[in-house]
C-alpha cells in the first residue's frame, strides 16, 4: 500500500505512525507532505516559545520521523505543487491532516479598525512562520485580549512578559526586537463567562499568574458561583484547580510591577471604539450565570481604554482544492474520518484527520486518538482504495521535479535542525528558528 498524507503537524505524524504499526500483515509506503519547509505544524508554530514541556512533544514526532519507515516532503503545497489528481495517480489513498491556522471570526462593530488583530496572526509572528510579514505593531499601553482559551493566555502572556525572560527560548531576533520596543503597562483578557467555566488549561493558567514582574490582577465582582458551577467544581478536578488558583489570586497583594496582567470575567465583547480609524477601546457588556453555568446578558456596559485587541475566539480550517469543505464549521465534510461528498457518501481513498476533521477543539495528545479513528477506517476500506499508476517509489520524487519543486527530504530537515541548533549554541540557547523560506533551503541544501 502507498498512502499519502498532506500534513506533518501531530495529526499527520500520529496517522503515519500508528498505520504502520497497525498493518503488520503487508508493507505500507507512506509520504509525509507539508507546506511549510519544517515539520511538526503547529507544535513548532502554535505554541508560544516559552513553553518547553509542551513542545517537548516534538521529540516524540522526531523519533517517528528519523526512523526511516516515513519519508517527509517540505515545502511542497497542495493543490499547485500536487494536486489531488496527481496524488491519485501515485497513491492508494490519501489523509488530509492540514490542521486550522486561520482566525475564526469576531462578528461585533469594529473588528476592520487599526489595532484589532487576530490571534492567530500574532502567534505565527512571534512563532516564526515564514509565510507571514516579519514585523508586528506593538505600540499600545492597553492592550485587550479577548477569549478564555489556551492561545488568549498564550497571547497575553507574551505580550505582558519582560522580552528578556524569552531569550532563553528558540524566539528570533526579529520578534525579540519587535517585543523590547512594546511601550505595554496593561494586558486585559476578557471572558464571557465565570471562573468556573473558563476552558483554560491550570498549567497554562498557573504560568499566567506567576510571570516575572507581572501583577496579575482578578476583581472581587467576577467570583459568583451559581448550581452548575459549584457542580463543575465539586466534580472535576481541573475545573477546581483552575477556580483555586483564581480564587488565590484574590488575596495576593500587588508589587508595583511596571506591567500589569488583569483577568477579567463575565464580559462579553460587544465593540471595538475607534477614533480616526484607530482602536481606542474595547466595550463589554456584563453578563451572569443563568443557574446552569452559562450566562444571559445583564444590559451593563462598561469601555475599557486600550490600543489595540486580540481577537483569540478561536481557529478554523482553510478550504482545500478538490476537497468538500464545510464553511460554517471549518472543516472537511467527513464522517469518522471519511470525507464525503455532496450527497453524503464517502468518496473513495480520501480521508481526514485532526482539526480539519473535527475542528479546533482538544489538545495536542488528543489527536492521536482521533487518528486511531480514521485509520480504522482506512483500513476497512482496503477494497475500494485507488490502483495508482505509477507506484514506485521515485515515481513521486521525479514528479516534484519536474515541476521544479524545491522540497526538502528529512535529510534536508536535518541540516535546518543542525543550523538552528548552531546558531542557538553561539548565544548559550538550545536554537534559534530560521524564519524565511530562502534560510531555510540555504540551509537544507547547503554542501557540507
Amino acid at each position: 500500500m502507498r498512502l499519502a498524507i498532506v500534513g506533518a503537524g501531530p495529526a499527520g505524524i500520529y496517522a503515519a505512525d500508528l498505520i504502520i504499526k497497525a498493518e503488520r500483515d503487508f508493507e505500507v509506503s507512506i509520504d509525509l507532505f507539508d507546506l511549510l519547509p519544517a515539520p511538526y505544524g503547529l507544535v513548532r508554530y502554535g505554541v508560544a516559545p516559552d513553553h518547553p514541556r509542551i513542545k517537548g512533544i516534538i521529540k516524540a514526532l522526531y523519533e517517528v520521523l528519523d526512523r526511516g519507515d516515513i519519508r517527509f516532503f517540505g515545502n511542497v503545497k497542495y493543490g499547485t505543487d500536487i494536486t489531488l489528481e496527481e496524488l491519485k495517480s501515485h497513491y492508494n489513498a490519501v489523509i488530509f491532516a492540514t490542521g486550522a491556522i486561520k482566525d475564526a471570526e469576531l462578528n461585533i462593530p469594529g473588528v476592520e479598525l487599526e489595532g484589532s488583530y487576530g490571534a492567530a496572526d500574532f502567534v505565527n509572528w512571534y512563532d516564526a512562520h515564514p509565510d507571514v510579514p516579519r514585523t508586528w505593531p506593538l505600540n499600545a499601553k492597553e492592550v485587550a485580549v479577548i477569549g478564555n482559551g489556551n492561545v488568549a493566555l498564550d497571547v497575553a502572556r507574551i505580550l505582558a512578559k519582560h522580552p528578556q525572560d524569552l531569550l532563553a527560548t528558540d524566539i528570533p531576533d526579529n520578534v525579540y526586537q519587535g517585543l523590547l520596543s512594546s511601550p505595554v503597562t496593561d494586558v486585559h483578557v476578557f471572558g464571557r463567562r465565570g471562573p468556573a467555566q473558563v476552558k483554560f488549561t491550570p498549567l497554562e493558567l498557573r504560568e499566567a499568574c506567576a510571570i516575572e514582574g507581572v501583577d496579575t490582577i482578578v476583581y472581587d465582582e467576577d467570583f459568583k458561583y451559581d448550581a452548575g458551577s459549584q457542580e463543575a467544581i465539586d466534580t472535576n478536578n481541573q475545573t477546581r484547580v483552575m477556580v483555586n488558583t483564581l480564587e488565590g489570586i484574590r488575596g495576593k497583594e500587588l508589587t508595583g510591577a511596571t506591567r500589569r496582567l488583569h483577568l477579567h470575567f463575565f464580559s462579553s465583547p460587544k465593540e471595538i471604539i475607534g477614533v480616526d480609524g484607530k482602536v481606542t477601546a474595547l466595550k463589554i457588556e456584563r453578563t451572569e450565570l443563568d443557574g446552569k453555568g452559562g450566562v444571559t446578558p445583564t444590559g451593563e456596559f462598561i469601555e475599557y481604554p486600550v490600543q489595540a485587541v486580540y481577537r483569540a475566539v478561536g481557529y478554523f480550517g482553510s478550504e482545500l482544492a478538490s476537497i468538500p469543505f464545510d464553511n460554517k464549521y471549518g472543516v472537511i465534510t467527513n464522517e469518522a474520518g471519511r470525507v464525503l461528498d455532496s450527497s453524503g457518501k464517502h468518496i473513495p481513498g480520501i480521508y481526514a484527520t485532526g482539526w480539519i476533521k473535527r475542528g479546533p477543539v482538544g489538545l495536542i495528545g488528543h489527536t492521536k486518538s482521533d487518528a486511531m479513528e480514521t485509520i480504522a477506517c482506512v483500513i476497512e476500506d482496503k477494497s475500494s482504495w485507488w490502483q495508482p499508476e505509477h507506484s514506485t517509489d521515485d515515481a513521486v520524487i521525479e514528479l516534484l521535479n519536474s515541476k521544479n519543486v524545491q522540497f526538502l527530504g528529512w535529510p534536508e530537515w536535518l541540516k535546518v535542525d543542525a543550523t538552528e541548533r548552531a546558531l542557538g549554541a553561539a548565544q548559550e540557547r538550545e536554537r534559534i528558528k530560521l524564519v524565511d523560506r530562502a534560510d531555510f533551503l540555504d540551509a537544507a541544501f547547503k554542501k557540507n
